[in-house]
């Protein structure tokens, strides 16, 4: 009954596995998992005994499916996935894949690595098993767990920005780890790690003869010491355990991100300068005291934890770059530059940032370097076209922006102070992975660049819109109103901004139009700030206060705040004081009272202010109750009698 139905509980452990695993990993966990369904220690509960063979096929394919669940949602759960690979199955010397699908499987995949393994489980129980939500909560809290009803919402809102294709794309090859293909290992990384291995199996043979012939004198009390930081570090700062991706990787995998990138530069063989990197970023987080020297001079990203790696390290680059020596390492979580300078008795400086879940856009480019003449980048290979635009100019064309063949761009000047130009790179995808791609990163003075994207106000009777790249006229020239917001995001560890407009609104006296908009700058952990302006069709933007404190995580204008509601006082030209508000399509009526009292139906108002004393802005939903409004000098509307 196991082998009936293991292609399907193939999928459902592979699906809930984390992506970061990586598809060879994956593939061989999501076997392992189903393999091991029916072993192991006795059940302690009855309902978890194997069925009687006369048991229907359902109670079967039920009891398999809770086990497998249960199985793949511990696994995602465990800190370091799946640190010892699986006795069975395993293979030597080839990598497997699923079969690489279209643009719509690469999106869900995505969207997948995004959210937690509760809320893959949740989506796959009622996507790819067509689960209702009473069973699918049943099974997920028979699963363990916690919160079945909130990782069931998540899910139906992922399907909702899935899409109808999303039954079909989960039954796609994408996510078939039945149907896979092969690639060999690196063979010269294998060379290397067979003579290690017959190095160290005649260091261990000859270690345990000399214990065995010799005696050993028993140790004083109080003399033993445990092993220090650098023996416990030693594994990780190896060079000859650096991980290389093959040249083409990126031309063939689902996972087009740092992980496919290629070890670079004129230097990737100097296992001198690797070894100094690698020991300077294990040493580098050393804390004070513990006997080893001072390691560079560190920085790190807001959020983005110093630790040493806790496995060798993907080498992406190592080479001269404005003659001082840069070695870029990854680990999957981070991205690290380790930076020795040419000027005699400067220190080496170390480097990290955040790379989680970076994709074909944030995964692009990475910083090598800066001076006077600007930032120089380090390109992904799957970058064919790289141009540098000013977003304060959206009618001058970009300029080409020139690359070595290892993907090191010339200078590529900073933001000003005085917002007179913001710089940002304009990349083209290869249509070797995909078609017509293009898209905008800003460099705000981190490792990685960040990528801008842009929502328009969707027209009357069209499905809600979801960010979009910002290359069109159209959204460069969105772009030029939020273009000074940038600067202040800068060295706060932001990896994306999506500008949304939200509304559109008339001004009062035939003064022209307006739009609203919500900048959303969201951080490697998902966190996210917003900014919210009202921007005259002529003259200068107008930001919004919001509340006090500004709150550093929310949900507004993201997947999960797609309701808006915002609102100001504003000057007409005749001089004549109003208060403007304007909300998201959903909004049934706007309301203001206070200093300024209105009601308007629909999602915009407009009314003449007297004064600018303090507000109640709320907004009726279509069928989703209240909405408080965002914006200066409001108070909280009071609770309901």
């Amino acid at each position: 009954m196991l082998v009936e139905h293991y292609p399907r509980l193939l999928r459902l452990a592979y699906l809930i596995l984390p992506p970061a695993l990586g598809r060879h990993r994956r593939v061989l966990a999501a076997h392992a998992l189903v393999q091991k369904s029916l072993s192991g220690a006795r059940p302690a509960r009855a309902r978890s005994r194997v069925p009687a063979q006369a048991a229907d096929s359902a109670q079967v394919r039920e009891w398999l499916r809770e086990r497998v669940l249960s199985a793949a949602l511990r696994a995602a759960a465990h800190p370091r996935p799946f640190p010892v690979r699986p006795l069975l199955p395993t293979v030597l010397g080839l990598r497997l894949f699923t079969r690489a699908g279209g643009d719509g499987e690469f999106a869900l995949d995505r969207e997948l690595a995004r959210v937690s393994a509760d809320v893959r489980a949740a989506f796959a129980l009622r996507v790819l098993e067509e689960e209702n939500a009473r069973s699918a909560a049943a099974l997920l809290a028979a699963a363990g767990v916690r919160e079945p009803a909130q990782a069931l919402h998540a899910a139906q809102h992922l399907r909702s920005v899935v899409g109808s294709d999303a039954e079909s794309l989960l039954h796609g090859a994408e996510f078939d780890p039945c149907t896979v293909q092969t690639r060999p290992t690196d063979l010269l990384r294998r060379r290397r790690r067979t003579r290690l291995a017959g190095l160290a199996a005649a260091l261990v043979l000859a270690t345990t003869t000399a214990a065995v012939l010799g005696t050993r004198a028993e140790p004083t009390p109080g003399t033993a010491a445990a092993p220090g930081p650098a023996a416990a570090l030693a594994p990780v700062t190896d060079p000859g355990q650096l991980v290389r991706a093959p040249a083409e990787l990126w031309a063939d995998t689902a996972r087009v991100d740092l992980t496919a990138w290629p070890a670079r530069g004129t230097r990737t063989t100097d296992e001198a300068l690797l070894a100094r990197a690698l020991d300077a970023w294990a040493r580098g987080s050393l804390p004070h005291g513990s006997g080893e020297r001072a390691g560079p001079r560190l920085t790190a990203t807001p959020g983005t934890p110093t630790s040493p790696p806790v496995a060798p390290p993907r080498l992406l680059y190592a080479g001269a770059v404005d003659g001082a020596l840069v070695v870029l390492l990854h680990d999957d979580r981070r991205v690290v530059r380790y930076t020795e300078p040419n000027t005699p008795g400067e220190p080496a400086t170390l480097e990290l940032a955040h790379a989680d879940d970076a994709d074909v856009t944030t995964g692009a480019a990475v910083v090598l370097s800066r001076s006077a003449g600007g930032a120089r980048f380090l390109l992904a290979p799957w970058i064919d076209r790289s141009a540098v635009r000013d977003l304060r100019r959206p009618d001058l064309p970009a300029a080409a922006l020139a690359a070595s063949p290892d993907g090191v761009t010339a200078p590529v000047p900073q933001v000003t102070g005085d917002c007179r130009r913001v710089p940002a790179l304009e990349l083209r995808s290869s249509t070797r992975i995909v078609e017509d791609h293009s898209f905008l990163l800003a460099d705000l003075g981190e490792l990685t660049p960040v990528h801008l994207t842009w929502t328009p106000v969707p027209g009357p009777g069209v499905p809600a819109r979801q960010p979009r790249e910002a290359t069109s006229r159209a959204g460069l020239g969105a772009w030029e109103g939020s273009a000074c917001a940038l600067p202040a995001l800068r060295q706060s560890g932001v990896r994306a901004v999506n500008r949304w407009e939200f509304a559109r609104q008339s001004l009062p006296e035939k003064s022209g139009s307006a739009t609203w908009t919500c900048l959303r700058a969201e951080n490697w952990q998902g966190r996210a700030r917003v900014t919210v302006a009202l921007e005259p069709a002529t003259g200068a933007g107008l930001p919004l206060r919001g509340p006090r404190p500004a709150p550093a995580d929310t949900a507004a204008c993201g997947r999960f705040g797609q309701h808006m509601l915002a609102g100001t006082f504003w000057t007409a030209p005749s001089g004549a004081r109003y208060y403007l508000a304007a909300g998201s399509r959903h909004l049934t009526s706007v309301t203001v009272g206070g200093a300024v009292s209105g009601t308007s139906r629909g999602p915009v108002l407009a009314v003449r202010a007297a004064g600018d004393g303090p507000v109640r802005l709320t907004g009726t939903l279509r069928e989703a109750g209240e909405l408080q409004g965002w914006g200066e000098r409001l108070v909280p509307a009071p609770p309901p009698e």
